[in-house]
């Protein structure tokens, strides 16, 4: 049903009813229809976690935000530190759906709110991860996606 993805293989937490697949979400603790865009970001909070040292503790996934006036949004997965100020974004996208500039320009949009240093774009196959230099004034695309010690 769901392809592999780019990333190192983890656990999730699958669960198949009559009216179809679920997965639980171990940030929300609660189980989540298992749409094509879920099982990127399931893959990849668990990454973030497992491979990366990031804290489950200081992940929120799915937060609200509001972009200009009227938007309200949701970033798929927020990192913060333990003041709570956000070190990093993560847009996820279903693995059909090519990372563009039209879905960099909406992670950049929702960081204008939160202001993170770091923002990755995934759509499980592709990952894009991007950094705010603060000399340059702009973001420059980098190698890896930054593990936790990497952004503190």
């Amino acid at each position: 049903m769901f392809i592999p993805l780019n990333i190192p293989e983890v656990p999730i937490d699958i669960r198949n009813y009559d009216s179809g697949p679920v997965v639980f979400d171990p940030i929300r603790k609660k189980e989540l229809v298992l749409t094509p865009e879920e099982w990127v970001r399931q893959h990849f909070l668990l990454f973030l976690i497992r491979y990366l040292g990031y804290p489950k503790s200081l992940i929120k996934m799915e937060s609200g935000l509001s972009v200009g006036l009227r938007m309200a949004k949701r970033s798929d997965i927020l990192v913060v530190n333990s003041e709570g100020k956000p070190l990093l974004v993560v847009e996820c996208k279903a693995t059909d759906v090519k990372i563009t500039d039209e879905v960099l320009n909406q992670a950049i949009q929702y960081n204008k709110t939160y202001q993170a240093k770091n923002i990755v774009l995934t759509n499980g196959l592709n990952h894009f991860s991007i950094k705010w230099d603060e000399k340059k004034s702009r973001y420059l695309q980098i190698k890896e996606i930054p593990a936790f010690k990497g952004i503190l």
